[in-house]
């Protein structure tokens, strides 16, 4: 007899990277938010910093290196603009690319916004057991992100896997 997977809460922050945005009108942030807490997770934290490589990496290392975080959301920076500096502020600091994430997204962006998919450069990854995931600024982007991607992958019940059965086994050597 089978028995049926029990959801597993993931301690999740959200990070919106923009020069322009405040709590009142980040859209995209509390979207990612709110659509992460009515699946069952817990937002811990939600922070906004200004696109600025540097500041980007602070915030994403300080939540690295904590204990009780399983997964950083990153909105924003992730043109190719002089300021969209997300995927350089957090590559270095992954100790694995989940190239598949990125050429998904695209695929699946494609279809509401055709060629101009090739804009984005939403990556993802793990880095001290946490996976981060770094997405375009739109609120679009980000529905499309975590409905259609994140959202079945943090989830323990899906099969035939998901990141979180992984979880247990990401600091092996």
């Amino acid at each position: 007899m089978k028995t049926e997977k029990q959801f597993i809460p993931l301690n999740i922050v959200v990070l919106t990277v923009s020069d322009t945005r405040t709590d009142s009108d980040d859209i995209s942030g509390k979207a990612l938010a709110e659509r992460a807490q009515a699946a069952g997770h817990q937002v811990i934290e939600k922070q906004i910093v200004p696109d600025n490589i540097y500041r980007i990496r602070a915030a994403v290392s300080a939540w690295i290196a904590a204990d009780d975080i399983n997964v950083i959301i990153t909105t924003g920076g992730t043109g190719v603009t002089g300021r969209d500096g997300t995927p350089e502020a957090v590559e270095p600091l992954l100790d694995k690319v989940l190239d598949g994430f990125g050429e998904v997204f695209r695929m699946l962006s494609y279809q509401d916004i055709k060629t101009s998919t090739i804009q984005s450069r939403a990556v993802a990854g793990v880095a001290n057991a946490t996976y981060i995931f770094c997405l375009p600024g739109s609120s679009g982007a980000c529905r499309t992100a975590w409905d259609e991607l994140i959202k079945e992958q943090l989830d323990f019940r899906t099969r035939p896997c998901n990141l979180v059965q992984l979880m247990p086994r990401l600091m092996e050597k």
